[in-house]
C-alpha cells in the first residue's frame, strides 16, 4: 500500500475567508463543491488543505484525509485491526471511493483513492 498525499480538513463557516488568507500564503484553488473548497500549492500540488461546512455524504466532518493508491486493500486492513469505522465504503459521485475510520486519539480519517 503506498500514500500519495495527506492533508488536514477543517471544519469551517468561514470558506471563502480561508480561500483568500491561505491565498496569501501561496495556496490556490483547484476544487470547489460548494460544501468543500480544497486548496494547493502550484508548485507541489500534493501539499493541500481542505476546509468544509459539512460533508455531502458523511456523518461528520472528517479531521484529515489520505490517499492511497488501493483504498480497498487499506480498508481491509483496518477492518481486521477492528478499528471504528464510520463512514462506510463506497464511490462518491465527485470521483473517489473512501470510507472514515477514527484513529486511536480520536480523530476521524477519510481514506480514499480518485477512481
Amino acid at each position: 500500500m503506498s500514500v500519495r498525499r495527506v492533508m488536514p480538513d477543517i471544519a469551517s463557516e468561514a470558506v471563502e475567508e480561508s480561500r483568500d488568507f491561505y491565498g496569501l500564503l501561496g495556496f490556490e484553488e483547484v476544487m470547489n463543491h460548494g460544501w468543500v473548497v480544497t486548496l494547493a500549492s502550484p508548485e507541489n500540488p500534493t501539499a493541500q488543505v481542505t476546509f468544509m461546512t459539512h460533508d455531502k455524504t458523511a456523518p461528520v466532518v472528517p479531521d484529515m484525509s489520505v490517499e492511497v493508491d488501493d483504498v480497498d486493500a487499506v480498508h481491509a486492513a483496518v477492518r481486521e485491526s477492528g478499528a471504528e469505522i464510520v463512514h462506510t465504503l463506497r464511490d462518491e459521485e465527485w470521483g473517489v471511493r473512501r470510507f472514515f475510520v477514527r484513529d486511536p486519539n480520536g480523530r476521524v480519517v477519510n481514506v480514499l483513492s480518485h477512481r
